[in-house]
């Protein structure tokens, strides 16, 4: 729980998520711990807002969230696994 809070402090809204250091971002953070839950609100490009609990957070540094996808709801991490779907090579 300690390192929950820790997370929670050191989030704000804006942060880049991301499921691997040095991997592609698939989101932003909108809200950190709304309506006092551990979790995050993060809008997944193409996928829309999706809940991400704290204890799925295994880094935070540079104004970037890394999360560890194993830890995420099988619909969040489709979301994740389709978030760059729409863009188009070369443009």
């Amino acid at each position: 729980m300690a390192s929950e809070r820790q997370w929670q402090e050191s989030i704000r809204a804006g942060f880049q998520v991301f499921d691997r250091d040095g991997g592609e971002e698939f989101g932003a953070v909108r809200d950190v711990c709304p309506e006092g839950r551990l979790e995050l609100l993060v809008n997944i490009e193409n996928g829309g807002d999706h809940c991400i609990p704290l204890d799925a957070i295994v880094d935070v540094h540079s104004e970037k969230v890394i999360v560890d996808a194993t830890r995420l709801d099988p619909a969040v991490r489709h979301a994740i696994a389709h978030a760059h779907d729409g863009e188009r090579p070369g443009l």
